[in-house]
């Protein structure tokens, strides 16, 4: 399956995730976005720190695979990134309270285990330090799966993964391959799966013998976007979500073209990570389709926009994106 889009489809991802996202007059508590599952319709999302969960009940049998330890201690420990990024992780109207889909997806994992959900936020590149050191035993945080973290970590599916480049209001830019963005300065995320995506589409362009990317990093979201902003850079590559409701939210951006997170010929696949044979991984997956079947799952996509991004079921570390991109 060839996974580039065209910037017509780019658009029509934007419209299907986020239609007009703006800001409740009264303080910015609630969040107009489309239903996403193609409907036209539109819901809305409470940013308020004292929103309603949507909550399911602990499941005994799936329960008594979790690890002794973990079922001693009574909690789930799980690590997402300081850094927010709505829809997928970031704070509330309280500038405190963690809300957003992976937090969300995480609570129903941690409910049909019988456990009380710990969040610990670090900056990414602490995320799997803290995993490889036994500090937390899950990671919900829009993970790829990849074939070399695989090596390390087991993985339990819960998204398809899209990412999308962001480009200045009216750039008019269209990126469906390599070609467009040779020469181009491009942000994006070190040791993410967009970052391998966007250097071997620059080994592409220097092979081709075009222009080299001018990559560039930046160390939160807040100094990607104003560099966008300013034109200091042409393209943001990242996450499909988070460009949408970007765009649709600030009216400063549009998308310029989507793919898939692990790239061409393969759809890309979020899911939480643990510890390599840390015995969590079959349990979580088991937890997950539980919430897919009994519609718990549904209700949280559908809550966030993001109903066109769910799978039919939960995988074990599944195909993911291949070394070569390394």
């Amino acid at each position: 399956m060839n996974t580039r889009r065209t910037a017509a489809t780019a658009a029509g991802l934007a419209a299907a995730l986020l239609l007009g996202a703006c800001a409740n007059p009264t303080g910015g508590a609630t969040t107009e976005v489309a239903a996403g599952d193609g409907s036209g319709t539109s819901v809305t999302i409470d940013n308020s720190p004292d929103r309603i969960r949507v909550t399911t009940p602990k499941v005994d049998a799936i329960a008594a695979r979790v690890p002794e330890a973990i079922r001693r201690r009574g909690s789930l420990e799980i690590v997402n990134s300081a850094d927010g990024s709505p829809p997928l992780v970031f704070h509330a109207t309280d500038d405190r309270t963690r809300i957003g889909v992976e937090v969300d997806i995480a609570h129903l994992v941690a409910d049909t285990l019988g456990l009380e959900p710990e969040f610990t936020a670090v900056s990414w590149e602490n995320i799997f330090v803290g995993v490889d050191a036994a500090k937390y035993d899950v990671v919900f945080n829009n993970i790829t799966v990849t074939e070399e973290r695989k090596e390390k970590y087991d993985f339990a599916t819960y998204r398809k993964d899209e990412v999308a480049f962001q480009a200045k209001k009216g750039s008019g830019l269209e990126i469906d391959g390599f070609r467009d963005v040779a020469g181009r300065t491009v942000a994006v995320d070190s040791g993410t799966n967009q970052e391998k995506i966007l250097l071997d589409w620059n080994r592409q362009a220097e092979k081709a013998g075009l222009e080299p990317v001018d990559i560039k990093y930046y160390k939160d979201a807040s100094d990607v976007y104003l560099a966008l902003d300013s034109g200091r850079v042409e393209l943001y590559l990242g996450p499909g979500p988070s460009a949408a409701y970007r765009v649709a939210a600030t009216g400063r951006s549009e998308i310029a073209g989507t793919l898939s997170g692990a790239g061409d010929g393969l759809q890309g696949l979020i899911a939480a990570a643990t510890r390599k044979d840390s015995g969590l991984a079959e349990p979580i997956t088991a937890a997950l389709n539980e919430v897919i079947g009994n519609g718990a799952y549904a209700k949280v996509l559908g809550r966030w926009g993001l109903s066109a991004e769910a799978v039919e079921k939960s995988e074990i570390n599944p195909p993911g994106l291949p070394k070569s991109f390394t």
